[in-house]
């Protein structure tokens, strides 16, 4: 059980970082703008969709053996939610009425959100050490 733990924590992190770093990225260096916002638009709630099952099913294996990490892959899991079905229509609602502030303010917000996810994986990580 506590393999499979951990690979699946370490599915989670190495997955939000290869999206937040490298696939998001990848699309606005490759693609035209509207397009890779287009592209990303629809993959975003994919993403947030592969957190929340990842962290809840991390959360679920550790239950017993570490609650502590157990607790925060399920703070991790329970706060996308609203990021995928609160946070995410806003930013796209700002796009699409091109205001550039509020868009700046909520992405940067989701960004933030990010980074905290995978440090707090990137603990339970660690904590297997």
């Amino acid at each position: 059980m506590n393999t499979l733990a951990l690979l699946t924590v370490a599915l989670l992190f190495g997955g939000m970082v290869l999206y937040s770093f490298g696939f998001a990225a990848a699309l606005f260096t490759t693609l035209p703008p509207e397009q890779a916002g287009s592209t990303l638009r629809r993959v975003f709630p994919h993403f947030y969709l592969f957190v929340m099952v990842t962290s809840a099913v991390g959360a679920a294996l550790l239950w017993a053996s570490n609650p502590l990490s157990a607790y925060l892959l399920a703070a991790i899991s329970i706060t996308t939610l609203p990021t995928r079905q609160v946070l995410m229509p806003a930013i796209n609602a700002a796009t699409d009425a091109g205001n550039k502030q509020r868009f700046k303010r909520l992405h940067g917000l989701s960004v933030v959100v990010t980074l905290a996810h995978i440090a707090l994986a990137a603990v339970v990580l660690a904590r297997f050490v």
